[in-house]
């Protein structure tokens, strides 16, 4: 079987031996498209020898400067956390997100991050993210090591590539029927959710629907979350574009007619 479509995008990576043990792990399960977003350091000789075999995936890996760049193309967009975040991030276990993700990689790219080993990743660098993974470990000892964190995900994608699709979606009963979106429809790419981003903004300013909490800055940030948890396919964004072009057009008809 040939190995899903599915990035696995580490940001910052500070130690390059992780980086040859995050290779390593990719190539046990399978995996052979690896991005780094603005390494440390590497190339380096210690990645290869912690590689160990696994040479042709470095040696293929793709090196960029921003999380923006390492998921352009992407439908389905997943991200590792350890720590709480806010409650309009949807998170989901490990094995039913791996499922979720091999699923929507046979319509288009997908990508899963994984944040600098010390810090993890930002709400910024989470902007993309459709989802976020969940790995259970114990509360005396929760934080794992970068490359045991890639094997896990790994590993249950591996696992999931053997094992009948359940159609369940993060947060939803199992018992749900039905695919997620129309398998000929591709999700929506982190560039297209910009423009409608940026679109929508426009829109607001322009009937004057403004955030009208203290610090004046969290309604976009919500409105984002809200359709990342939606994981709109292209039609979808088409469509609403479409609503907020005909919501522009009828305000410059009314105001020219006054």
């Amino acid at each position: 079987m040939d190995p899903p479509e599915i990035r696995i995008v580490l940001v910052e990576p500070s130690h390059p031996g992780n980086i040859g043990a995050v290779a390593r792990a990719m190539k046990n399960m399978g995996l052979k498209r690896l991005v780094l977003v603005n390494p440390r350091q590497f190339p380096h000789s210690e990645a290869i020898a912690r590689a160990s075999g696994a040479e042709d995936v470095l040696s293929s890996a793709r090196v960029v400067s921003t999380v923006t760049e390492a998921v352009a193309g992407c439908g389905f967009i997943t991200a590792t956390t350890s720590r709480t975040r806010d409650q309009y991030f949807r998170v989901a276990d490990v094995r039913e997100a791996t499922q979720r993700m091999l699923a929507e990689s046979r319509r288009g790219p997908a990508a899963v991050l994984f944040g600098p080993e010390r810090a993890g990743l930002t709400n910024e660098q989470l902007e993309a993210a459709h989802l976020l993974i969940r790995i259970p470990a114990s509360e005396s000892y929760p934080s794992l090591n970068l490359a045991m964190a890639v094997q896990v995900v790994a590993y249950e994608l591996f696992l999931a590539r053997g094992r009948p699709q359940t159609q369940v979606r993060a947060g939803e009963p199992a018992a749900t029927d039905g695919p997620w979106h129309d398998p000929d429809t591709s999700l929506a790419t982190p560039e297209e959710m910009q423009r409608l981003y940026e679109h929508l903004a426009q829109v607001l300013d322009e009937i004057d629907f403004r955030d009208r909490t203290q610090g004046g800055t969290h309604l976009m940030a919500r409105l984002r979350r809200v359709f990342q948890r939606a994981a709109l396919d292209r039609n979808e964004v088409n469509i609403l574009r479409g609503i907020l072009t005909a919501v522009q057009n009828k305000r410059r008809r009314a105001g020219a007619a006054r």
